[in-house]
């Protein structure tokens, strides 16, 4: 006998990492490591390794709307994780997709690799925050992102992240979570404002690591597969939180590649020690 809703399901429009450490791969393995049936709808192909992105293709953008038809007229989606998107013209299409969707959305504004490489074309910017911003129930932004969506300077105290993740949420969204690993402290805070106005931290000690690629995927992805199970915004992002600080702290277990490795997304299941 098929239990209702279960497992539940979160859906990622994102990039593929060939690397398996960012994008699509990194979402589908946090889905699974959080208990939650993961589909995919592939936005552009990137030739991707730990140290740089040599080649971005985009899938066209008929293409990518086909995808979210195929997904969503099919499975009982819970949750919708959005990453890489990087031209304006799909950007049109996923916002004309999702435009009357009551499914919780959750967007990563993805713009940077870890190696530095450009994932958003500048001219896009200003149509993701036109076209998306609106229809969003969280903004994931870094602060290197923050500071260039606002076009201001990073914020280096939490006092100016408050300033800049309420001029975030005046743009749109209904909850900012304005991440601070970017930060230089020993201690990494995050910011996550409610559309109630009501402000948390969440923080946790900087890990001495090189291996961080695919976190910001990471985080975004643990919280949409809890908001799929149906938990509140505010206890997903705790959660998600503190399974990616594991995810960091486990990720020298891993040898992948030879530059910024990945985080360790089943260190509860499995470990090299």
């Amino acid at each position: 006998m098929k239990l209702e809703n279960y497992p539940p399901i979160a859906l990622t429009i994102a990039g593929s990492d060939s690397g398996g450490g960012a994008g699509i791969q990194a979402d589908l393995k946090a889905f699974s490591a959080n208990e939650v049936y993961g589909a995919s709808v592939i936005t552009a192909i990137t030739a991707q390794n730990t140290c740089k992105v040599s080649a971005v293709h985009e899938v066209p953008a008929n293409i990518v709307g086909a995808q979210i038809e195929a997904v969503l007229t099919d499975l009982n989606v819970g949750a919708i994780k959005i990453g890489m998107l990087f031209s304006p013209e799909i950007i049109d299409v996923v916002a004309k997709s999702l435009k009357n969707t009551h499914i919780p959305i959750v967007l990563d504004p993805v713009m940077i690799a870890k190696s530095g490489d450009a994932l958003l074309q500048n001219i896009a910017i200003e149509r993701m925050i036109d076209r998306l911003f609106p229809l969003v129930d969280l903004l994931t932004p870094n602060l290197p992102e923050a500071a260039a969506l606002l076009r201001v300077d990073e914020a280096k105290t939490i006092d100016e992240m408050q300033q800049q993740a309420e001029q975030l949420l005046s743009l749109g969204p209904k909850s900012i979570l304005l991440k601070g690993g970017h930060g230089t402290t020993d201690v990494c805070t995050d910011l996550l404002l409610l559309k109630t106005g009501e402000m948390l931290q969440f923080s946790a000690p900087r890990i001495n690591t090189k291996n961080t690629h695919g976190t910001g995927c990471t985080y975004s992805a643990a919280i949409a597969a809890q908001l799929a199970k149906g938990i509140n915004l505010s206890d997903a992002v705790q959660y998600s939180h503190d399974y990616l600080h594991q995810a960091i702290k486990a990720a020298d277990q891993l040898n992948i590649g030879s530059g910024h490795g990945p985080v360790h997304h089943f260190h509860a299941i499995w470990s090299a020690h």
